[in-house]
C-alpha cells in the first residue's frame, strides 16, 4: 500500500527536480523529503530517483504518470465531497483576469467573506487562457474567462456579452488617411499571450486603416492610461470603461467587431457547493446592476 503523503512528495520532487525546493513547497525539512522517497522506494521495491545528476529512473517516470493522475482525482473528489456536504470550512481558488476581478468580483467577494467566513478563498490574477488551464488541472475551482474554447473539457456558462470600443481621439481621422505617412497610427492592444488579443487580431482589418503599428501592454488599465495620455487608440471591452467617470478622450463603439462572451468555467461534472452557487448569484446581480 502506497502512502499518499509519500506519493505527493515524490510527484512534487519529480516536478521541481530539487530536494530543497520540494521541502520548501511542502513545508517539510529536506531530510523528511529524502525519507519519504526512501520509504516509497522500499514500498515499491524499485529505485525511483537518481540524485547526481537528478533524474527519474524509468520506474520513477512510470510512477509519476500514475501519481499525478491519482493526486488530481483525489483533489477533484475532495472538492465534490465538500460541495455535496455543503461544508462551511475549506478553501476556494478562483482564477480571473485583473479587469474582470476588479470590475465584477470585488463586491461579490465582500459579500462572500461576510456570509462564509470559514471558507478561505484565493484569487489568482491570470489571463483567460491561464484560468482555463488552472481549472482543467484542478489548481483552481472556478475561473472567469472571455471566450472559452469549445475544445477544452470544461463547462462554460455565459454571464454577459462583451462588445468592443476604441478609446482615443484620432481613429476617424486615421481611417480617412489623415496622418503623417512617416508615423503610422498606433493601436494599443493587449499582448499575444491573452485570449482577447486572439479575438481582436482577426477584427483589426475592419478598422480600414491602411497602415498602423501596435503598442502591446499588459492590462486593460494600461491600455486606457496610455490612450488617455495620447499615445494612440486602445481597443478595449466596453464594460471596462463603466467605472471610468473622467475620461478625456473619445469613446467610439465598434459594432463591426465580433462580440464574445464573458462567463465562468468549472470542470465537467463538477458539483457546485452552496457557497459557489451563492457567489455566482452575487456576480449575476453585480452584472445586472452595472447594466
Amino acid at each position: 500500500m502506497l502512502d499518499i503523503h509519500w506519493l505527493k512528495t515524490f510527484v512534487t520532487l519529480a516536478e521541481l527536480k530539487h530536494f530543497g525546493k520540494t521541502a520548501n513547497a511542502l513545508n517539510m525539512t529536506q531530510p523528511n523529503v529524502s525519507l519519504h522517497i526512501k520509504n516509497l522506494e522500499q514500498a515499491t521495491r524499485v529505485k525511483l530517483v537518481e540524485r547526481n545528476p537528478f533524474h527519474l529512473t524509468p520506474a520513477g517516470a512510470r510512477l509519476l504518470e500514475s501519481g499525478q493522475k491519482t493526486l488530481w482525482e483525489l483533489q477533484v473528489c475532495q472538492s465534490d465531497l465538500d460541495a455535496i456536504n455543503d461544508l462551511q470550512q475549506g478553501s476556494l481558488v478562483i482564477a480571473a483576469s485583473d479587469i474582470i476581478s476588479r470590475l465584477l468580483l470585488i463586491g461579490p467577494f465582500q459579500l462572500f467573506k461576510a456570509e462564509f467566513p470559514g471558507i478561505d478563498f484565493t484569487l489568482l490574477n491570470t489571463t483567460s487562457s491561464q484560468a482555463s488551464s488552472l481549472v482543467k488541472s484542478a489548481d483552481a475551482d472556478l475561473g472567469f474567462v472571455i471566450a472559452q474554447k469549445e475544445s477544452e473539457p470544461l463547462h462554460f456558462t455565459e454571464l454577459q456579452q462583451v462588445k468592443w470600443c476604441s478609446l482615443g481621439n484620432n481613429l476617424q481621422r486615421w481611417q480617412q488617411g489623415d496622418y503623417d505617412q512617416s508615423e503610422p497610427p498606433t493601436l494599443i492592444l493587449l499582448g499575444h499571450d491573452t485570449r482577447t488579443r486572439d479575438l481582436l487580431d482577426t477584427a483589426l482589418p475592419s478598422l480600414n486603416l491602411p497602415s498602423y503599428r501596435i503598442m502591446e501592454v499588459g492590462s486593460v488599465d494600461a491600455q486606457i492610461d496610455w490612450a488617455e495620455a495620447g499615445f494612440g487608440v486602445a481597443i478595449v471591452p466596453e464594460f471596462s470603461l463603466s467605472t471610468k467617470a473622467h475620461l478625456t478622450t473619445e469613446v467610439t463603439p465598434l459594432p463591426e467587431f465580433p462580440s464574445t462572451s464573458l462567463g465562468y468555467i468549472v470542470r465537467q461534472n463538477r458539483v457546485l457547493s452552496k457557497a459557489i452557487k451563492q457567489l455566482l448569484h452575487w456576480v449575476d446581480e453585480e452584472i445586472a446592476r452595472r447594466h
